[in-house]
């Protein structure tokens, strides 16, 4: 019961973070994945992903409903998504656990610089 609370927390933390900042819902997930689930860092990045993406959809169907989405500029973000996250995904097995770490940590600190800068 204890680790499904846990889980639930983290779940939470994923979707407020998800539907406050537009995304950023994996930031939590790795972390607690791999230390409170136990998972390896490949599962962990792979999971927070699929977790991830009906997160998005439903924070995306709030702003839809709320006219608070444009469309038209999304499409063009949406393809190049695509693209990458097909590349991304058959690329994946074949990175090293290390070069993921790093990968995730300076892209935690580049949106943590940026944050703050923007201040």
């Amino acid at each position: 019961m204890r680790q499904t609370g846990k889980f639930t927390v983290s779940g939470a933390l994923a979707g407020l973070c998800n539907g406050l900042f537009g995304a950023g819902g994996g930031l939590f997930l790795v972390p607690l994945f791999t230390r409170w689930a136990g998972m390896d860092q490949r599962r962990a990045f792979a999971t927070s992903v699929a977790v991830v993406l009906p997160l998005s959809l439903v924070s995306a169907g709030v702003y839809l409903c709320r006219g608070a989405v444009d469309l038209a500029a999304a499409w063009p973000y949406l393809l190049g998504g695509f693209a990458g996250g097909l590349l991304s995904g058959r690329v994946f097995t074949k990175v090293p656990v290390g070069w993921l770490r790093r990968g995730f940590g300076a892209l935690l600190l580049y949106g943590g610089v940026r944050a703050v800068l923007a201040l």
